[in-house]
């Protein structure tokens, strides 16, 4: 934001955010923003594209973060008409009532286009989470340095790679190590799962998005009878997020898993 922009927002204790989080893991991580963004504006007012984590701390979903939750090129130009509408319907909203500062959370295939077109009209650009540049598509630096105002980095490295390239980032550190406990109570935990203390555990995680778990769910679980005819008090706990439970549910039906 502008200084003039924070000024008038910190007088007024309110702030408008407009924010899009493209799947599970960055509804997640956009939550604990927007609960962190409340402390310093208690007036906060947020819109776009979200999850239940969002919801849960006022914001408002015009379109539901699994609706963006897609994978690899077929499953992208399978959607690719869906998506593009989701996106040029947000962009016009957001060009129409401009917010005071747009915060893009991960999805940088999404968040880029929409902050570029963004950004020449003149709204702040924040992005949280920097794309893996030093690892691959080195070339994006070029796409974040015309789209982005500000960064947002979960690892200290990227801020001074960034600042090379132009780009003003700031380090903030994984939002999660301030609610995942540093040595967790295992036992407590056990409990909550109904698991025995002393018998070997092990988590099966499909993912988030629909085609992971279509792919990777049945996988996971020929491979959990596998090993529990080898370890018989195997105990095997299998994640699901809210809205693909009931497909994970039906892809365990007939499986016999301890």
């Amino acid at each position: 934001m502008r200084p003039a922009e924070i000024e008038a927002a910190q007088t007024a204790n309110s702030l408008t955010v407009g924010m899009v989080a493209g799947e599970a893991s960055g509804d997640l991580l956009a939550g604990l923003l927007i609960k962190g963004l409340r402390h310093r504006w208690p007036h906060l007012k947020s819109h776009g594209i979200g999850g239940p984590a969002m919801v849960a701390e006022g914001f408002d979903a015009l379109w539901t973060s699994h609706e963006l939750a897609v994978r690899g090129y077929v499953e992208v130009l399978r959607h690719y008409r869906r998506i593009v509408s989701i996106r040029n319907n947000l962009k016009r909203k957001l060009l129409e009532y401009p917010p005071q500062v747009f915060i893009g959370v991960d999805a940088p295939d999404f968040n880029l286009d929409l902050e570029f077109t963004l950004k020449a009209h003149g709204i702040a650009t924040i992005h949280m989470v920097c794309p893996s540049i030093w690892a691959w598509r080195p070339e994006r630096i070029e796409k974040i340095r015309r789209s982005v105002d500000h960064m947002l980095c979960i690892f200290p490295f990227e801020v001074e790679l960034l600042a090379r390239e132009g780009v003003a980032a700031t380090y903030v550190g994984h939002p999660l190590a301030s609610v995942i406990p540093l040595n967790p109570d295992q036992s407590h935990a056990r409990r909550l799962l109904g698991l025995l203390d002393d018998a070997p555990t092990v988590a099966l995680l499909p993912g988030s998005r629909s085609s992971e778990v279509e792919q990777m769910a049945p996988r996971l679980l020929e491979a959990a009878v596998l090993m529990q005819k080898r370890c018989p008090n195997l105990q095997v706990v299998l994640t699901a997020v809210p809205h693909l439970k009931k497909k994970i549910e039906a892809l365990c039906s007939g499986v016999q898993v301890k």
